[in-house]
């Protein structure tokens, strides 16, 4: 069985710098993914059309490239559906790094990043006697399971807000494999990497969108593996930057009255001096109603329970990434459809009153 499937293409001369939007219209397999029809429109269509692809099982990461301005990898997407609707996708090159032709972008940027977090272990343990092997549980190789699955395709990159922003910064692929190895128990150079990762256009400059998260086609939630590495690098005493000191100041405001005191958040996080120098801006707000007396504090009605959570962490000894990775696994449960009790995960999320229910990201995202 076959079915039309209509492309918007946008093509590009890197010699010219003209770029086309470019239509075709094809007859495919209805099983057929988005990186098949590219496949059926270079042989029948145009043979000038340009994209990477290799492996077509979603392990290469070769294919990664835009959908209607979202990154995808096209060996994934399924067009059955979106051919159903009626909808013609618009088809473009990954952003966030220079593009070479039609759907190929220069990945170069992306493998020097990757490699300045030196994204390979750095043995820290000592050889077991009489030739054994080096044993660690799964316990332990759990805090980097998510970040292990990462292949390198560049679809979290292509949708950094902070990169498109400062072009310089690290990016969520290099943090992401950064993470896989300052958690992994045999590398032994974790302080020297978070010291490294603490730098300018580091861990801090991430402005925490989710949209890594979200796009990434493998569940490694980069914007987490950022997260990770902010929590171990103060768990190790690691917080000059102006990022992690606001990231301290939230928790000691939660902690002490169950809420953010944002009166308090620049000369805590900046300092006095910059503080002074915001005043006259902190002034038009305060005559506008923006800014809530400083004195006496607001305290929340259960500030215990804040105080409690507080002293749980730090009594169980989930501080930095722990805290973290012990939230992905009730996460996971979740996502697998395991309720608390007798609730289900629909009773759970439909209750009146209830949270949004959190984005997993095994879950078909493009769905």
């Amino acid at each position: 069985m076959t079915m039309q499937v209509g492309l918007k293409v946008w093509r590009f001369n890197s010699r010219t710098g003209e770029r086309e939007l470019q239509e075709f219209e094809i007859a495919a397999p209805e099983e057929a993914t988005l990186l098949d029809c590219l496949d059926i429109v270079k042989d029948q269509h145009d043979g000038t059309l340009a994209y990477r692809k290799s492996c077509r099982m979603m392990i290469c990461g070769s294919c990664g490239m835009r959908m209607d301005g979202a990154a995808v990898l096209a060996c994934k997407m399924r067009m059955y559906d979106i051919a159903q609707a009626g909808h013609v996708p618009v088809i473009s090159a990954m952003g966030n790094l220079p593009i070479v032709k039609d759907l190929v972008v220069d990945m170069d940027p992306f493998w020097e990043k990757f490699n300045s977090v030196n994204p390979y272990l750095q043995p820290g343990y000592e050889e077991p006697p009489d030739g054994k092997e080096n044993l660690i549980t799964q316990e332990r190789m759990n805090v980097i399971h998510k970040e292990a699955l990462c292949i390198n395709c560049g679809c979290c990159v292509s949708e950094c807000n902070a990169m498109e922003a400062d072009p310089l910064f690290t990016g969520p692929q290099a943090l992401a494999k950064a993470m896989r190895f300052v958690g992994d128990p045999r590398d032994g150079q974790k302080l020297a990497r978070l010291e490294k990762l603490n730098g300018e256009h580091g861990i801090w400059e991430c402005t925490r969108c989710y949209f890594c998260t979200e796009r990434c086609p493998k569940g490694v939630d980069p914007r987490d593996a950022i997260a990770k590495l902010g929590a171990e690098s103060m768990k190790e005493g690691i917080d000059r930057d102006m990022g992690a000191k606001h990231a301290k100041w939230f928790v000691t405001s939660a902690r002490t009255t169950g809420w953010l005191r944002e009166t308090e958040l620049v000369p805590k996080t900046q300092g006095v001096v910059a503080a002074i120098k915001q005043t006259r801006f902190a002034l038009d707000l305060a005559l506008k109603g923006k800014v809530p007396p400083p004195f006496p504090p607001h305290v929340a009605k259960d500030v215990k329970e804040s105080r409690r959570l507080y002293d749980l962490v730090r009594d169980q000894g989930r501080d930095g990434y722990a805290g973290i990775v012990q939230g992905e696994r009730a996460l996971g449960r979740l996502s697998h459809g395991h309720g608390v009790g007798d609730q289900t995960l629909e009773e759970i999320y439909d209750r009146p009153g209830a949270y949004h229910r959190p984005f997993i990201a095994d879950e078909e995202a493009d769905a």
